[in-house]
Order: structure tokens, then sequence, then C-alpha cells
């Protein structure tokens, strides 16, 4: 469906993209789950890549697009625990991967305004 803002279809595409490569290559994903959480990494790697995949549905269609864009906020604010810790496990690597590993952490805040900005266009 086409979108008339165009960050909606965007957005949709990025979490179709980032859900399937949860479910498909779960097992590097597994590594950053932190363990502080209940039961086993794969669990939290597969059920993150079926939530993308969920919010992403959900913006992809103009009725619940609002709802979608929450989600996916909330989803970008709820996988930061993982993106720290990647960074903090890569404290040894060569410096390009810790720069990658450091770098995720602000680009967080450009996706939850993204998600929503969405939301606002909804």
């Amino acid at each position: 469906m086409r979108s008339r803002y165009p960050g909606a279809t965007a957005l949709a595409a990025t979490l179709t993209t980032t859900g399937v490569l949860h479910l498909v290559a779960p097992a590097p994903l597994d590594r950053i789950v932190p363990r502080s959480l209940p039961g086993t990494p794969r669990f939290w790697t597969l059920a993150s890549g079926i939530a993308e995949l969920g919010v992403a549905a959900a913006i992809a269609a103009p009725r619940t697009r609002r709802l979608g864009a929450a989600g996916a906020a909330g989803l970008f604010v709820a996988v930061f625990p993982a993106n720290v810790k990647m960074a903090r496990d890569w404290s040894d690597r060569p410096l390009p991967a810790r720069a990658v590993a450091w770098a995720r952490l602000p680009l967080q805040l450009p996706l939850i305004g993204w998600a929503l900005a969405v939301r606002r266009h909804g």
C-alpha cells in the first residue's frame, strides 16, 4: 500500500529486513541479549524478530500505522540494552568494530524519532 508519508514505507521495509534477519540468522544476535533476561537468548532474538515483523505490518497498513509506529518506537527503546551489551562486550575488539558498536547507541535516537514522526503523520 502506498503511504502519504514516505517515511512509513521505509520504516516498514527497514523493520521487515531486520525482523527477517533475526529469524534467518539469529546466532550473532543471541550473543547481545542481556543475560539478565529470563529464558534463552534465542527466545529473545526470535521474539524481537517477530515483534519487528509485527510492527512493520502494522505500519504498512494505514488503519494501524499510528499504533504500529508507536510500537516501533517502544521496540527501539526495548532493544537498547542489547546494544549497550554489544558495545561493552566488544571493548576488546579492533577500533573499527568498537566504533561500530558504540555508534549504534546514539543511532537509537533517530530511529525512535523516525517512528514517532511516522506516528504523527499516520
